[in-house]
Formats: C-alpha cells, structure tokens, sequence
C-alpha cells in the first residue's frame, strides 16, 4: 500500500505493473506500506486500474511518529507523514510521560477496521517540534535507519585497540617510507583513501612502456572487523552510512570510522592497496592487491590541491612545498586516465549539485552550489581504477562476490529518448543496443544548444539505477565490463565483502559468507523488485538462465540487502533536506526569484530556484487562463491558444505562494514568462534558453545514474488522482470550497 495524502491510496505491484488505483473509501481498514490483495473492478478514463481491498495479507510493523494532541478529552496522534490518512487513538493509560504537541513514536495495538480508527500506545517521546535535530530523530524512524548500535557491538568495539600493534603488522608490506596522502573536503570526519604516484616504465629496451606507478590505500577495516562479530553484525544490518546536514549516522562504531580505520595524517594504518601500472593512453596494463602498513604524509583539502595545480608558485603550493612534484605526477596519472574514459565513451554529463549550510541550531542558513573541481576528478578517477581492477581480479579468480552492475535503459525507455529526441529535431538517436558512448555523443553535440540542459536531463532520466549482485553484466554509464565497489569499507558493506574475498584470494582459500538475515518487510517490495530485473537482466533471448545455487543465492540476498539499504538511506537523506528546505522557504513566502522548470507533468511544472537550489511545483492552475496539454515526446506543457510552451530548461519569475512543512511541499505561482516561452522555432535554432537545472548523482564517486526512482516519488507526492488538466478546470475545482466556506461564516 502506497497512501496518499488525499485519502485515497495506491497498490504498488509485486510484478511490476502499472500501480491500482483505491479510493478514499478502500482506504479505511488498510494503512500505508500495508501488504494487501486487490482485485482490479474497473477502470478509469485514461485506462488506469481502479481496485477494492480482498484480503489483508501482512500489516506493517514499522511504528507511526507523529504529534500527540488531545481533542475533547480524547488523545490521538497525528501522523507526521499524512500517507498514513488517519490519526491513532491513544488509550488514557497509554501516553506515557508526553505531553500535548510533542513528537512521539507510535507502535499499533489495534488495526484500524471499516468502522474504527486504528489504536495504539506510546512508544518513544521524541520531543518539541521544534528542537534542534528533530527531522533527523523522525527521519531515522520514518525510514526504519538503525541509529543506536547494539550493547554487544559497543562491548567489543571497547576491546579494540587505540593503535596498529606489532602483531598487526605481520605479513604487510611497510610503506610508511612512500609519501601517500589523503585528499579529501573541508568537512571530512573519517578518511577511506589515501594515493601515491610517481612515473614508472615497464620493461625495457625498445618495447618498454612509459607510464605511472599508482598507489591507492583503502583503509583495512577488515583486519578488525571479523566476520559474524557484534560489530559486523551491526554493519550488515545498517549496510551503509547516512549523511544529513550536521550529522552522520556511521556504518561502524565512531573507535573504527574516525579512529584506527580513518587514514589520519602521521600515524599508522592499516591498508589494502592495489598497486597499479597505468601507461600513457591511460590503461591499466599491470596491479596486484596486498595489504601493507601506512603512515600518512599529509590531508589534503580539494579546494588546497586545485589551487596548487592552478599555481605551482603561490602560498598554498610554498606551504606544501615537498609534495608538490607527488601532486603534479598525480595530475599527471589523472590526464592519462581521462584519455581512457574519453576512448571508450563513458556517460559525463556536469551537473550541481549542492551544500545546506546550518547554523547550530540546525535551521539553514544558505545553500550553495559544490563546485568539482581537478581535485574532485582527480581523485574520483583514481578510485575508478582501483575499483576496476577489484572487480577483475575476482571475475579472474572465479570467486563469488558483489558487482555493482549499472544496466543501460529498458526498451520502454529507448523508445521514450527516441521520440523525444525526434520530436526535438536533434538529428541524433541512439540504436537498439546503446553504447554508453551514444549517449556521450549526444550531449557533447549538444551542449551548445539553448535546450541543452532539458536534453541531458532526458538522457539522465533514461538510465536505470545500479544495484549490487553476484552476477557481472557490466556498468554501462562507466563505460566497464566489471566494475565493484573497494574503495570505501567504512561507510558501504559491498566494499567490505570485496575486501574480504580479495584476502581470501591472496590466501588461496574461499570467503563463505555467514547466515544473514533476509531484508525487513520495509525493503520487501524494493528487494523483490530487483530481484525481478536481476532475472530479467541475466536471460538472454532464446536461453535458458542458469540456476542459483545456495552459495550464489546468499550472495544474491547480500546485494538486495545492501541495494534497499542505500535507497532507504537515500530516501531518509533526501527527506530531511526536505523538510529543512521547506522550513527554510517558509521565511520567503511572497518573495520573487528567478528560476529553471526542472521537469513538465500533466498537472504543472516543477521549477528550481537560481539563488537557492530550492525546488517548488508551479500548478497547472497557475499557467494563466488558457488550455494547456502535456506533449509526453517533447517532455513540456503547451497553451494551445498561444503556442507558449514551458519545458525542462525555459526560465520563469515565480513567487513563493505557499509551503506544506507535514507535506514537504513548496509551491510557486507564475509571476513572469521568460523570454524562451515562445512557440517552438525550426530543429537547428533549438528550444528553450539554458538555465540552471540540476540531475542528482546517487554516487559521484562512480558517476551512477539515477534512474526515475525519486522523480516517480516526487511526481506522486504532487499530483492526485485525476489532476486538473487546465486553468480554467483548475479554477472551477477550488471555487466550490470557497463558496462553501464563505457560506459558513
């Protein structure tokens, strides 16, 4: 059950299939992320599935949090995320120590029934409203994040030790001698990575090869971390780190993440490397993995090392002056390796991504935009080859591990670019099995365009999003025939498994994975999900696909564990950012900005503000006084009178109408058209005029897309059941409440 804050709700289908439609009054005994069984009674105008409620099959046990109020006598919680419809009834001797308008944590005794609300008791008393932090507390709990680290993690993570010991040292190789340093932001705790580089040639005589020694150190957490420990064991079930503004919740114990798995400066450390050979066309011709011992030369900041590569010569260069030349030789390896990428066509488009920056009591203060610079890139190809090579080396080896598999787009959605970019008079399409470089070609032979950035949207909205499996097909937005995670064990799981079966390798044994627990009811409905693609992706049209066996299907599981998990900590992230967003716009209601539509839909526009980052919906009903229809190729609202269009990319004046903290939504009306909302010119002019729209990567590391997960989520947010299709239709629709309320006063 998917609710809506409207009342009615949704069936999201296990097979995949179109959602089915409930209505409000369906909608009464179930609750949302309820498990139910539908039976499809008709459907609407526009074909869609409209059902009724047959059976019950599991209720959600996830706790409801929300504020505590007393009306009449009667206390109740209203729930803080409105897709749940109804408020709880609390028992008088239920309420534990709240208090009227706090935010609480609500576990179900009574389901809600035909004739009766649902009824509970109070669980946990987060606190105020508007305590510092409380977004995060209700995030936490609204997406089921494990926060508090179980006492038998605690217990032995204070067993540890403070340093690396002699014994630790055993069978490493000693680097603390070579000069590796980390690079890394400002702002950064713990620290995965460190590199070193210097020139290198392979062989000799007249068939030597010329190129650099690469060195990249991941901390070695696997060292302390055994497997099946309390430690590992809380590591598995969070699967990831998640990152709000001013607050992390780690993967590990803070002993492991910012203390002897962190590669702080002048210490020793622990490490695995992969020790590289890259030619000069950027190609990884040689590398072996072993663990070592490392002593940290220097933290670096990205802001630091770009200024040095901008100017050899300037302050930040003369405090640094004994790296220099390691730094230059790293910039060096990086060219090399951006001729590869640029050689076998990986998927680059630049986008903005952004920073909240909070005072301390948490409230926004600005927001602004994160400029990558050469550090950034420098680094992040770096890692890319690191993880390369992981991920060859197991597929080398035969031993079963996770990939982290990038699909390109599905049929449905080739045929979808297709005719959009048919219907925007490119002159450039892509075939029936896309390369990665198609893409490619497309946005670099737009980028000059008016309507570039809805071009590359469209491109980005096309792609799928990467998961993590046993079985290789490859990553297609990088552009690799293997591709797996290494470089990050203190914040993902997947790298610590990886790290596990590259040790086993090197010890000519086999890495057994433990008995694991399956994903929650929470991750249910994403796991199957996958699960599903995952057996699509592997059968090939006229064969049969090989069975699983137990050790491959408990790997299987570890992925659909660890690809929900990053989704759930996606989503948390994204919706306290919300939340702080909409907090934040709330003192600039009826301010002008300009701004960029950032999507077009049936119902309105989605518009991003230039100064602030901040997204916000643009009705329908707020077009102005004439017919609209959504052109599904082009991807814009069109007025049919005036041939005034609006679509990714023009550039509008709004003014902020109105915000829905509980709702997290922020809505804009129309102010001004901008000059590109003109009728369509000919094919070689282009569209709209370029603006500032942003596309989110889920992972900048590796570049992956973000497929249509969150767009599909913030599209259904917004809309109801049958949006408004005009102005005029719109207008119609909101006047009869207020006659009514009229009437009653």
């Amino acid at each position: 059950m998917q609710g809506h804050r409207d009342g009615h709700g949704f069936v999201s289908r296990d097979d995949g299939a179109p959602d089915i439609y409930l209505p409000p009054n369906e909608m009464r005994a179930v609750l949302h992320k309820d498990r139910v069984k539908v039976r499809i009674v008709r459907s609407d105008r526009k074909g869609r599935p409209e059902g009724r409620v047959a059976e019950i099959m599991e209720r959600s046990t996830q706790p409801i949090i929300g504020r505590l109020l007393q009306e009449s006598g009667v206390w109740l919680v209203a729930p803080e995320d409105k897709r749940y419809g109804q408020d709880v009834l609390i028992p008088k001797g239920a309420t534990s120590a709240a208090k009227a308008g706090q935010v609480v944590v609500v576990e179900l005794v009574e389901p809600p029934a035909l004739f009766g609300q649902p009824v509970g008791r109070i669980k946990e008393v987060l606190g105020e409203v508007d305590d510092p932090g409380m977004e995060i507390e209700i995030a936490v709990r609204k997406y089921s994040v494990p926060h508090e680290f179980s006492d038998a993690c605690v217990a032995l993570a204070r067993t540890l030790p403070d340093k690396v010991r002699p014994q630790d040292k055993v069978h490493r190789v000693d680097l603390t001698d070579i000069p590796l340093v980390t690079i890394d932001g400002e702002d950064a705790r713990d620290f995965d990575d460190a590199v070193y580089c210097e020139p290198a040639t392979k062989g000799r005589g007249k068939t030597a090869l010329k190129g650099w020694r690469l060195l990249v150190a991941i901390a070695d957490v696997s060292h302390y971390v055994e497997t099946g420990s309390a430690i590992d064991v809380d590591a598995y079930d969070r699967a990831t780190s998640v990152y709000f503004p001013r607050r992390v919740i780690p993967m590990l114990p803070e002993k492991l993440s910012n203390g002897l798995c962190s590669l702080n400066p002048e210490v020793e450390r622990l490490c695995m490397v992969c020790d590289m050979f890259v030619t000069a066309d950027g190609e990884v011709d040689a590398y072996q993995f072993y663990p070592a011992v490392m002593w940290s030369h220097a933290r670096f900041t990205y802001t630091e090392v770009a200024a040095i590569l901008g100017n050899t010569r300037g302050p930040e260069a003369s405090k640094r002056r004994d790296l220099v030349p390691q730094l230059l030789d790293l910039h060096g390896v990086y060219q090399a390796l951006l001729k590869s990428r640029h050689k076998r066509g990986a998927v680059d488009f630049e986008t903005t991504e952004t920073q909240i920056v909070c005072d301390e009591n948490g409230r926004i203060e600005k927001i602004v935009p994160r400029t990558r610079n050469t550090a950034h890139r420098l680094i992040e190809e770096a890692m890319l080859a690191a993880n390369v090579c992981s991920a060859d080396f197991i597929a080398e080896n035969k031993h079963p591990g996770l990939f982290r598999v990038h699909e390109g787009p599905t049929p449905e959605k080739q045929e979808t670019l297709r005719n959009y970019l048919k219907a925007s008079g490119i002159g450039m399409s892509i075939s029936d099995k896309p390369s990665p470089g198609e893409f490619q070609a497309i946005a670099m032979a737009t980028k000059d365009r008016p309507d570039a950035q809805q071009i590359h949207s469209m491109l980005l909205r096309s792609m799928s999003q990467a998961i993590y499996t046993p079985i290789n097909s490859g990553h297609f937005g990088l552009a690799f025939d293997a591709y797996t995670h290494f470089t990050s064990p203190i914040r993902r799981y997947p790298d610590l498994l990886v790290h596990r079966v590259i040790k086993a390798i090197l010890a000519r044994s086999k890495y057994q994975l433990p008995a694991l627990p399956t994903p929650g009811e929470a991750h249910a409905k994403l796991a199957r999900r996958l699960e599903k693609n995952l057996a699509s992706r592997v059968a090939e049209p006229g064969i049969k696909p090989k069975k699983m066996n137990a050790e491959g299907m408990a790997w299987q599981a570890a992925g659909l564990h660890c690809s929900a998990n990053e989704r759930r900590a996606d989503e948390a992230s994204r919706d306290v950012e919300a939340w702080l967003k909409c907090k934040y716009m709330r003192e600039h209601l009826g301010e002008e900005y300009g701004g960029v539509v950032t999507s077009a839909t049936t119902f309105g526009l989605f518009v991003t503000l230039d100064a602030m980052y901040v997204e916000g919906l643009v009705h329908i009903t707020e077009l102005g006084g004439e017919y609209f229809r959504f052109d599904e190729a082009r991807q814009e609202l069109r007025g049919e009178r005036t041939g005034i269009r609006y679509a990714i990319g023009t550039r509008v004046r709004i003014q902020v109408s109105r915000v829905d903290l509980d709702g997290r939504k922020i809505d804009f009306r129309l102010v001004q058209e901008g000059q590109s909302l003109q009728p369509r010119p000919g094919p070689d002019k282009g569209g709209a005029r370029e603006g500032k729209g942003r596309a989110e990567f889920s992972d900048r590391v590796d570049a992956e897309m973000p497929g249509n997960t969150s767009y599909k989520s913030k599209v259904r947010q917004h809309a109801s059941a049958k949006p408004a299709r005009n102005a005029k239709a719109g207008a119609k629709a909101s006047a009869a409440p207020k006659k009514a309320a009229k009437k009653r006063r």
